[in-house]
């Protein structure tokens, strides 16, 4: 599988990022070793993680995914083939919340620490912070690369208007460039994305890794019915996507998989992939077999045809 250029970013990576949220949460010890391990093998080449994952879980704090990625990486010793990439600003703490400088400066090192590693590949803002100046934020960035503590910048869940913004007073001040954009970009989410953010994003050659591939796993079509809704901790969200366009989006997903032999997984992040812009879809995996499914979708190509389909559905 050949690898796919992060924009600027100096970093690339096969058309699928394997999503850290469950590890330490849905995932335990054992099994998110394992899941990595099949990642590793399957030729996959970077991992999503953020401190805040997963401290919305009762008795969760923060940290429990890079920590066990960090236990991983050390065990396995699959640091050299494997990029990974997290994120600051949901997670208040030590230096403040947000993008505050010196909570930047903090959290990187908590993570760097977690992760056992010298140097974050790529270090995302996770979500804007409107109450730091831009300035600030990408100051602080540079200080960490000039480190040598983080390797490229990303940011997730900014608009277009503040990208655009952040870039421009990246080039007025010599200061680093957001180089990847992380959405959320799925057959059912799109507004994020498409449009103005999308069209940026492509002028400015910058790398686009878009999360909730799979909306929150109702595009697997394991949640068919309210009955299913009890399968997942996640389950509460595919309750609003079987009440919107979710059902006629699995109808023809379901169409297109009797026509290629490919799963809806595999549809769905094969859509993802193949949109102007995206370099590859993030997506996790509670298991070896669901991870094995995931890996199918780098070799999938959905024709004209169905991607009009689905993204007409």
């Amino acid at each position: 599988m050949t690898d796919i250029a992060l924009g600027k970013s100096g970093l690339s990576t096969p058309p699928l990022v394997l999503g850290g949220n469950v590890f330490g949460w849905t995932a335990d010890r054992a099994g998110s070793f394992a899941v990595l391990d099949r990642f590793a093998e399957g030729g996959g080449r970077m991992i999503d993680t953020a401190d805040v994952y997963s401290a919305w879980a009762e008795g969760h704090k923060g940290g429990e995914s890079e920590t066990v990625i960090g236990e991983w990486l050390k065990t396995s010793g699959a640091r050299g083939q494997m990029l990974i990439a997290t994120k600051v600003g949901m997670l208040p703490g030590e230096g403040g919340k947000g993008l505050q400088p010196d909570r930047i400066r903090a959290a990187a090192d908590a993570s760097l620490g977690r992760l056992g590693v010298d140097t974050i590949d790529l270090y995302f803002a996770h979500k804007d912070d409107p109450d730091v100046p831009l300035a600030e934020v990408l100051g602080a960035f540079g200080e960490l690369i000039d480190a040598g503590k983080i390797r490229a910048l990303g940011a997730s869940n900014y608009s277009a208007e503040r990208l655009a913004e952040a870039l421009r007073i990246a080039d007025e001040k010599g200061l680093p460039r957001f180089t990847v954009m992380q959405p959320e970009l799925n057959l059912l989410d799109r507004d994020q994305f498409e449009g103005a953010l999308q069209r940026l994003c492509i002028a400015e050659n910058i790398g686009v890794v878009p999360y909730y591939s799979l909306a929150s796993g109702y595009l697997s079509g394991k949640y068919r019915g309210a009955d299913d809704l009890r399968k997942s901790p996640r389950g509460f969200k595919a309750k609003t996507y079987m009440e919107r366009r979710g059902p006629a989006v699995l109808a023809v997903m379901d169409r297109i998989a009797a026509e290629t032999g490919a799963t809806l997984s595999q549809i769905a992040l094969a859509w993802v992939a193949q949109q102007p812009g995206v370099t590859a879809p993030i997506a996790s995996a509670t298991t070896v077999d669901q991870l094995g499914e995931l890996l199918g979708s780098m070799d999938l190509a959905l024709s004209a045809e169905h991607l009009a389909m689905l993204s007409a559905a």
